[in-house]
């Protein structure tokens, strides 16, 4: 992969720390992430008139990926409330880039080399080290936890198949989140009614912003996959947690330890080989 392409998922890898960064106080992760689609859906709604429209070819990707999305969605609340945030997350997050180089493999034919393979497994081993970080592991939340991953490694692939078949990056993310950020909201109001969705100002243009932000992230990665291999900008994309640890050091005061420094450094390590091969 390009140097160019890799330093563009770096950055799409610091925004989405930074919009995980944005919510991480938010008590109600559910509504949080549905305000998010919301404010979604109405940028893609304001700017498919004037994107290109994605060939007809893609549809079905985009269709299928705003369903694996509010799958995710889904998927993620129950991983928040059956165990401990701190060992889910790294786990979903981490499993994903091994599960993306093997759904393209699969269904895209494409087949990493040994560097390539070498930083993906670097950089999900890194992020899956953390779940074990001074702390009995549960078992209990391990299934919603792999099933978020596959979620992740699913609606990536979709995406990486769907944006080729589009002949726009652009058009196929705008019309692809709109099904998602349109979607989202339905399932919220069929799980809990209209009554609880009307939140404080200040609290619903936080994840209103969040969701903006992750628009552009995702848009980025989208963008990076019709170019690159799959499984290695899904990979970069995770290198996140990296960028989570040191807004989390220098602008939320959290404690930055031995053990922490060392699986970044993992990851890194794996983003390293990623971007300088190719």
């Amino acid at each position: 992969m390009s140097l160019g392409i890799s330093l563009v998922v770096l950055l799409a890898a610091v925004l989405h720390a930074s919009w995980n960064a944005l919510l991480r106080a938010g008590s109600d992760r559910f509504w949080s992430m549905t305000v998010m689609c919301i404010a979604i859906a109405i940028v893609c709604a304001c700017a498919a008139p004037f994107v290109p429209a994605p060939a007809r070819a893609s549809w079905g990707c985009a269709l299928l990926s705003a369903l694996l999305h509010v799958g995710y969605n889904l998927f993620l609340v129950r991983t928040y409330r059956s165990g401990d945030l701190g060992q889910t997350y790294p786990i979903a997050r981490g499993s994903s880039p091994l599960l993306v180089t093997l759904g393209a493999a699969v269904f895209a034919g494409e087949l990493p080399d040994a560097v390539s393979i070498s930083g993906v497994m670097l950089v999900s081993l890194g992020i899956i080290s953390l779940a074990f970080q001074g702390r009995r592991f549960g078992l209990e939340s391990l299934p919603y936890a792999i099933g978020t991953g596959c979620f992740i490694g699913a609606y990536s692939v979709t995406d990486g198949i769907g944006v080729r078949l589009a002949g726009t990056a652009v058009g196929y993310t705008i019309w692809m989140c709109l099904g998602w950020g349109v979607l989202a909201p339905a399932m919220y109001l069929i799980a809990r009614g209209p009554r609880d969705l009307v939140r404080g100002t200040r609290e619903t243009a936080m994840a209103a912003a969040g969701g903006l932000v992750s628009l552009i992230a995702y848009g980025i990665v989208i963008a990076a996959m019709a170019l690159g291999p799959m499984g290695s900008v899904s990979a970069l994309r995770e290198t996140s947690v990296v960028f989570a640890a040191l807004i989390g050091r220098f602008f939320l005061g959290e404690r930055l330890t031995g053990y922490r420094i060392a699986a970044c450094a993992v990851v890194a390590a794996g983003a390293v080989l990623i971007g300088h091969h190719g």
